[in-house]
C-alpha cells in the first residue's frame, strides 16, 4: 500500500511539472486550417516584426524568401515563394499558423516551425524544449507580414 502511494505521489508530481512547464507557454488552436486567436491577446508590433523577419538570428526569413521592403538587405533566398503580396495570399490566421508550424500546412515544407518546443530529433540541450520565436516574436512578424500585400 506504501508503495502504491508513493508511485501515486510520484506521479502526480510528474504531471504537475509537466503541467507548469508548459503553463509559460499561450497555446493555441487549430480550426479551418490557422490559428484565429492571438498567441499574447493583443496584436504584434509590424516594425518590431521587420527587425525580428530579417534578424539572421531570429527569424531569418530573407535565407529563403525574397522581400522587396528589405532591398537594402543582402543575400535574399530564392528558395521559398517571396514575401511580396503574402498578405494577399494568406488570411491572418493561416499565416499565423504558417509561422507557428509550417508542416501543419505544408508536410514536407523546409520551413521551420517557429513556434514548435518539442518533438525534435536530438536537439542541442541549449535548445530542447525552446522555440525559435517567442509568442511576442510571432505575433509581431505576422504583423508586418498582414502589411506586405500587392501594391
Amino acid at each position: 500500500m506504501k508503495i502504491l502511494r508513493t508511485s501515486l505521489a510520484a506521479a502526480g508530481v510528474l504531471a504537475l511539472s509537466l503541467v507548469a512547464a508548459q503553463a509559460g507557454k499561450p497555446a493555441y488552436e487549430i480550426v479551418d486550417g490557422g490559428i484565429a486567436v492571438s498567441l499574447t491577446g493583443k496584436p504584434g508590433d509590424p516594425a518590431a516584426g521587420k527587425v525580428t523577419l530579417a534578424d539572421r538570428k531570429l527569424g531569418n526569413c530573407l535565407a529563403c524568401h525574397v522581400v522587396s521592403d528589405l532591398s537594402d538587405l543582402p543575400f535574399h533566398g530564392e528558395v521559398a515563394p517571396p514575401l511580396d503580396g503574402v498578405a494577399d495570399r494568406y488570411d491572418e490566421a493561416q499565416l499565423r499558423l504558417l509561422l507557428v508550424d509550417s508542416k501543419k500546412v505544408f508536410e514536407g515544407t523546409i520551413m521551420p516551425a517557429f513556434y514548435k518546443s518539442e518533438g525534435f530529433n536530438r536537439p542541442l540541450d541549449k535548445f530542447e524544449g525552446k522555440s525559435i520565436l517567442t509568442a511576442d516574436q510571432v505575433e509581431d512578424v505576422l504583423a508586418y507580414l498582414l502589411t506586405l500585400k500587392e501594391q
